[in-house]
């Protein structure tokens, strides 16, 4: 974790997606301290795990901030929406919103009957809705829901795990070759021009630095319409198996 922030702070990254159930944010604390990091330089997102209906969320964000060691994180975000569960937790972020020991709130994984409950009781929209994107899988609908609700999307597991379909696939092949640019690259530039917030997943410095080596050409429109076109519905996180009742 320590060369890997490095790494990550050389090439300009700024932001960073942890989770308690990830288990790495103990080892992020310690890599920030090693390397003196400034904290008001970087972003960092950590999320928590809805499993439990008499979460303490107080308790569960004072051992995230020690582990990291903060006072406060960038944006804490609940990881599902257990269906007995994510109303009440969500009162308990709204107060931590309040007193800034979270600088933003949101959710993961929420379609769009989860987020029409949320915003029948919540005080502060959600800022952010964190959602499995990739060609495979690219939840116009949900999308479109959040945009009009101002709610920033974020794409996790964005390159579909460079599954055959994708690496394989002749549209995505041919804007590579035009741009001279690889897959992931032209994957994640479809997901910034459709105002998507990508989350590529790397420890290694040449794939850290070929994700952010993507602001120097713009897809055509019918080109993110051909990406568009490529969705199967297909997740690679079932949420079933993750969130008992989705």
């Amino acid at each position: 974790m320590v060369s890997t922030l490095l790494k990550s702070r050389i090439l300009g990254y700024e932001g960073y997606d942890l989770a308690h159930a990830y288990g790495n944010e103990k080892w992020f604390g310690r890599a920030k301290k090693i390397e003196f990091i400034n904290r008001k330089k970087i972003f960092i997102t950590t999320k928590f795990n809805l499993s439990d209906k008499n979460i303490d969320l107080r308790k569960e964000l004072e051992g995230s901030l020690e582990r990291l060691g903060t006072n406060y994180v960038d944006l804490y975000l609940m990881h599902w929406p257990y269906p007995n569960n994510y109303i009440d937790a969500w009162k308990q972020m709204e107060n931590l919103y309040k007193e800034g020991k979270a600088r933003a709130i949101g959710v993961c994984n929420f379609q769009i009957r989860h987020l029409e409950e949320l915003l029948k009781h919540c005080d502060v929209i959600p800022m952010v809705n964190q959602i499995e994107i990739h060609p495979l899988n690219t939840e116009k609908e949900v999308i479109q829901y959040c945009k009009e609700k101002s709610i920033q999307v974020q794409a996790y597991c964005p390159l579909g795990l460079m599954q055959d379909k994708i690496v394989k696939n002749d549209i995505l092949n041919r804007l590579a070759v035009k741009y001279n640019k690889s897959i992931p690259q032209i994957i994640l530039k479809w997901n910034i021009q459709n105002e998507i917030i990508p989350l590529p997943k790397s420890t290694k410095y040449k794939r850290l630095k070929q994700n952010i080596d993507i602001f120097d050409f713009e897809l055509e429109k019918k080109e993110i319409q051909e990406i568009d076109s490529l969705n199967e519905n297909y997740k690679i996180y079932i949420p079933e198996k993750y969130c008992k009742g989705y």
